[in-house]
């Protein structure tokens, strides 16, 4: 790729993901600088000319000791609107998009951060935002009036689970009926490489108040590895559950994979469940929350760096992300 052609950008908290992105596409990553002031305001500017030009910035939207996610945010969108002042195009690359999980009101006067989140990348001039896995689809391509790409990691999660599946019967499990689109596509892709019959299971979950609740399961798990597929882990309380229940129900074995690990405190006891045999997350959020061993000690963190490089690559020179996606 000709460096002439394109601009790329990591902010700061973001480098070490844009670094190996830049690799990948052969390129280095574009020089900017970054201020903090006594008051807690920032600065951050590009230092190499970006008019007329394709900008991609790169920036994950989780918080992290001595950073929230609200500075990361607030960070990233003046960045666009100082880059949209000469840029021809921006486009941001967030991994992981923060708020996306308030996508409705389910209770009155409920904010709907999705939709206000989006409002804020469109004010500063963003052209086009891509994310992975987030939380609703729907939600996310209804908020955003600029363009926006979708990734998933189903295929890393599939290229990973085969060899460890090898000829024992597996049956893939959502954890609640909202994940089942999501847990369909994953069967489809996993049956199409392991050339077998997936079944699927659905278990029971409700959510109100921070309190989980529901306990049957639909589908056969007897004798089967289950593989539990959601899109994000938090506290682990639904991952646990949900394992809990497969066992129960006669699965030998039981994995869980989910692209972002938030990892709340409480995660390192819920999680050391011996329930679960590995757990399996993308590197869109650093785990740095995870101290326990017991936890450390079955996480399985997948490289998502290809895929994102490769989506730039086909945004920039027009090459299709269906066919990217659809790759096994």
């Amino acid at each position: 790729m000709n460096p002439n052609e394109i601009k790329l950008f990591s902010l700061n908290t973001s480098r070490t993901l844009g670094k190996s992105i830049a690799e990948q596409l052969g390129i280095a990553l574009s020089p900017h600088e970054e201020r903090d002031f006594e008051d807690g305001e920032h600065k951050a500017r590009a230092l190499t000319n970006v008019r007329g030009q394709d900008v991609y910035v790169i920036q994950s939207l989780y918080g992290e000791p001595g950073i929230s996610v609200n500075d990361k945010l607030c960070r990233l969108l003046f960045f666009i609107g100082a880059l949209k002042e000469a840029a021809a195009r921006v486009t941001t690359v967030v991994p992981y998009l923060c708020y996306a999980r308030k996508d409705r009101q389910t209770k009155s006067r409920d904010p709907v951060t999705t939709r206000y989140v989006a409002g804020l990348f469109e004010s500063v001039g963003c052209d086009r935002t891509v994310t992975l896995d987030v939380h609703n689809l729907a939600a996310f391509q209804n908020a955003f009036r600029c363009s926006t790409e979708h990734l998933e990691a189903k295929n890393l999660f599939v290229q990973h689970f085969v060899p460890l599946i090898g000829n024992r019967d597996a049956v893939v499990v959502s954890p609640d009926f909202g994940g089942v689109k999501r847990a369909e596509a994953f069967r489809q892709a996993l049956i199409s490489q392991l050339d077998q019959e997936v079944p699927m299971a659905l278990t029971e979950k409700y959510r109100s108040a921070g309190k989980v609740t529901g306990d049957r399961v639909v589908g056969d798990l007897q004798g089967r590895v289950a593989i539990i597929i959601d899109d994000l882990i938090s506290s682990g309380t639904t991952l646990a559950r949900t394992a809990k229940a497969c066992r129960e129900h006669g699965a030998v074995q039981v994995y869980a994979a989910a692209t972002h690990g938030v990892f709340a405190a409480a995660s390192n006891e819920i999680l050391a469940t011996p329930d679960l045999a590995q757990i399996v997350i993308t590197n869109t959020i650093e785990p740095f929350r995870i101290t326990a061993s017991e936890v450390k000690d079955k996480l399985t963190v997948i490289d998502t760096t290809a895929l994102l490089a490769e989506t730039i690559r086909r945004l920039h020179s027009g090459g299709s992300l269906v066919e990217l996606l659809a790759l096994p």
